[in-house]
């Protein structure tokens, strides 16, 4: 099967086409994360965007780009939460009804979101073959369109907006960092990039304990996961054939972090900036905490994916296997 690619003109519609529903979030530094890392950083605030998360970036595109006409029976999707919120608000700004998909293990303060949004939430076992065959079940029920979580050029494109907008605002970046999962994301970024600014590495960060990403790109084919475990829940899930093949191609290497690492990075961005980010948001940042003498004296970007933590169950102060 052939794969579609996002273009450079594919993501500049997609920019034109979420512009009115989304937030331009800002770029923020901090001269004591510069010192403590010795370069200059800028964080790109999507823990600011609407639904707390970049994932409304690709939502909204994938959702709008559907003419009205075919909307009328709604959206549906799995997700382990930014996505399902970013579905579920998407989907209400088209005046429609959201299916989501939940695993039963998701973060309490992502399915009150998507059940606040508005959208009918349907739980189901936290393995992606559940989160599949449920979701088959809802669509064949419904008539709903399926809005993937990342398997899908309409989303990346959507995601690379956060990476072209960063870049905008900051030029001569000499890497741009992201977290992976999935893969839409850090695909969008890697995409941006190569066409915006060639010369800008483009580094993933991924959890150790959900590596799939990395061992795929080591042995150069797509490699199962084995079952995350890891408190960055965001990044549960595994690379698609689309994915893969952007990333491959694109990003410079994936570096993998402990969970002590995560939550060691997670607090700092807490304490020096004062703003609040998930777990999984850290894992770019824990990686240039990780391999900071790589980078001293250079101009690095970091996409802050999300802060949708649930305030009962934060991580600080509780001990992780290294």
């Amino acid at each position: 099967m052939e794969l579609t690619i996002p273009s450079m003109s594919d993501i500049k519609r997609a920019h034109t086409r979420i512009a009115r529903h989304i937030l331009q979030t800002p770029v923020l530094t901090s001269h004591s994360i510069d010192e403590m890392v010795g370069a200059s950083v800028y964080f790109k605030c999507e823990n600011f965007q609407k639904v707390g998360a970049f994932k409304m970036r690709g939502a909204v595109n994938a959702i709008f780009s559907i003419v009205p006409e075919n909307r009328t029976k709604g959206f549906a999707t799995h997700s382990s939460g930014n996505h399902a919120q970013a579905v579920a608000l998407a989907s209400k700004m088209a005046g429609v009804k959201a299916y989501i998909v939940m695993p039963s293990n998701s973060a309490e303060v992502k399915k009150n979101a998507a059940i606040g949004y508005g959208a009918e939430v349907i739980f189901c076992e936290p393995t992606l073959k559940s989160r599949e065959d449920t979701l088959k079940k809802v669509i064949a029920e419904t008539g709903a369109t399926f809005i993937p979580p990342y398997d899908d050029p309409a989303i990346i494109a959507g995601q690379a907006t956060a990476a072209k907008e960063l870049m905008e605002e900051v030029v001569d970046l000499n890497v741009v960092m992201a977290p992976v999962g999935g893969g839409g994301l850090l695909s969008g970024t890697a995409l941006a990039c190569h066409y915006l600014s060639p010369k800008t590495a483009v580094i993933g960060a991924e959890p150790e304990l959900a590596d799939d990403a990395y061992q795929s790109v080591k042995k150069g084919k797509l490699m199962p996961a084995k079952p995350p475990v890891t408190i960055a829940d965001g990044l549960r899930t595994s690379l698609s054939p689309l994915t893969f093949e952007i990333i491959r191609n694109h990003v410079k290497e994936i570096v993998t972090v402990s969970e002590t690492e995560i939550v060691d990075a997670m607090r700092i961005i807490w304490e020096r900036m004062k703003i609040i980010i998930e777990p999984s948001c850290a894992v770019p940042f824990a990686a240039l905490l990780k391999r900071k003498e790589e980078f001293k004296g250079q101009k690095i970007g970091i996409i802050l994916t999300g802060g949708n933590v649930d305030l009962e169950d934060l991580p600080f102060g509780k001990s992780f296997a290294k």
